[in-house]
């Protein structure tokens, strides 16, 4: 909670106003469409349209628009070329980059010194240096922390005067080939792949990749043409804006965890069931932060574990309920939880401890006073349908 700004003859002193949530290029697109408009990540951004059930079954039937402009989108770049590049930002996360070819994508990992995850993003290779997508919460202490780790002959440019959106779904590609063109046709993409195009008469970097579980696309455009591209892909039949509550529920079925929910400083990549981050060279050669702690970890196992739950009945158990050992003493705690739409049954996922989280076992869960019993499920919950060519 932060103090009432104070008065000073009359006059509010603008560093002492809190000036609230900002507004992403969409807002007004959002709010002639009828989104129930939440402030998250220090924006306004849509919940929901016509509710957070029908868009989460219009997601896995055909394809959703989500905007996630507030994401931080920056590009890396050295004088040098790559190679002074690549060494730079290996000695900050755990993945291959010397390994990453031309159009290429990693999931990976920002980690401090203890070897607690500072954030998850997404690295690329542009023909002019790395891309970055890292979280919208967190993206400000990402650039502080990238400017005081890298050396001063890497640039880090925060493309903030570009848009992010995703198109999610079975249908999403028949949707934005419609769209799209290019030296090379979209279905040159696979999982994981991206690539400059142009939408709408604009230049795009175009991945196959989202934060669903299903096949889909994130499109980065200049912020300008974001009404455009959005009233393009939404006036295609396949397609309807989705909001936060969807994503939300899309993202829990598919085992994706939610920066500042399942991860945090203080959990590990191992504790945290992300072990696959960690590029085999890397856990060969080290050279990133916390390197023989996780590495005692990958070894020795950690002390707790991310694990997915069944929650038996129909009631879920939500973000912070405390997972209870036989004595009722607490030994973990729930991450993110909600009724599944697709399984018809609530889910969740919960920090145990490492010897009960094997598939089958149960585990006692506490909200409200009320006890509830979880089953330890492996994950994802609703297997991911991603486009991987050649399968």
């Amino acid at each position: 909670m932060t103090d009432a700004p104070t008065q000073n003859d009359g006059v509010l002193d603008d560093d002492m106003v809190d000036a609230g949530p900002d507004t992403l290029p969409l807002d007004a697109w959002h709010r002639a469409r009828g989104a129930r408009m939440v402030e998250f990540a220090g924006y306004h951004m849509p919940i929901q349209y016509e509710g957070i059930m029908p868009e989460h079954h219009w997601v896995r039937a055909h394809a959703g628009l989500f905007d996630v402009s507030h994401m931080g989108q920056l590009l890396l770049s050295a004088d040098d070329g790559h190679a002074g590049l690549d060494e730079a930002i290996e000695a900050l996360v755990p993945a291959d980059v010397k390994g990453l070819a031309l159009g290429k994508m990693r999931y990976s990992l920002l980690l401090a010194e203890n070897g607690g995850i500072l954030d998850d993003l997404m690295l690329s290779r542009w023909p002019g240096g790395i891309y970055m997508v890292v979280n919208g919460a967190t993206k400000y202490d990402d650039l502080a922390h990238l400017r005081e780790h890298l050396p001063d002959e890497i640039t880090i440019n925060h493309l903030d005067d570009r848009a992010l959106l995703a198109l999610q779904g079975p249908e999403a590609f028949a949707a934005l080939s419609r769209h799209v063109t290019g030296e090379w046709p979209l279905d040159v993409l696979g999982f994981m792949t991206g690539g400059r195009f142009e939408i709408c008469g604009v230049d795009a970097f175009i991945t196959r990749s989202g934060y669903t579980g299903e096949d889909g696309f994130e499109i980065s455009i200049p912020a300008d043409a974001a009404e455009a591209v959005a009233d393009a892909l939404c006036g295609e039949p396949e397609v309807k804006p989705i909001g936060l509550g969807a994503r939300d529920s899309l993202r829990l079925e598919a085992d994706l965890p939610l920066y500042g929910h399942d991860l945090d400083e203080e959990t590990t990549p191992i504790a945290a069931s992300l072990g696959f981050a960690l590029s085999k060279r890397r856990r060969e050669e080290g050279g990133f932060p916390g390197y023989e702690r996780i590495m005692l970890e990958r070894a020795q196992g950690a002390i707790l574990k991310r694990v997915g739950l069944i929650v038996e009945g129909r009631q879920p158990v939500r973000e912070g309920a405390p997972v209870l050992d036989g004595e009722g003493s607490e030994v973990g705690r729930v991450t993110s939880g909600g009724f599944s739409p697709t399984l018809q049954k609530p889910i969740a996922m919960a920090y145990v401890p490492t010897a009960q989280a094997v598939p089958g076992t149960a585990i006692t869960l506490e909200q409200r006073g009320k006890l509830f019993t979880g089953i330890v499920t492996a994950m994802p919950f609703v297997p991911h349908r991603y486009h991987r060519k050649g399968a």
